[in-house]
């Protein structure tokens, strides 16, 4: 069945304004091509861009103010 994890399968958790919550261990592949790896049990993979160690979060997404609706 298509939604059913596998032994293989690692879990994947979006957590709305902050990082992708990946289970580990992890290979990433950036932009350029190049890639980099962690062995960690979960990573958070950042997602604004803003972290000094991105691909890996750094809470920097905490400093960004949130827009208030006009």
């Amino acid at each position: 069945m298509p939604n059913e994890p596998t032994e293989q399968s690692h879990r994947v958790t979006l957590t709305g304004d902050g990082p992708i919550l990946v289970q580990g261990p992890v290979e990433v592949v950036l932009d350029d091509g190049s890639a980099v790896c962690s062995d960690r049990f979960i990573v958070a993979l950042c997602v604004c861009r803003r972290s000094r160690t991105y691909p890996w979060c750094d809470t920097s997404h905490r400093a960004r103010k949130k827009r208030r609706p006009a």
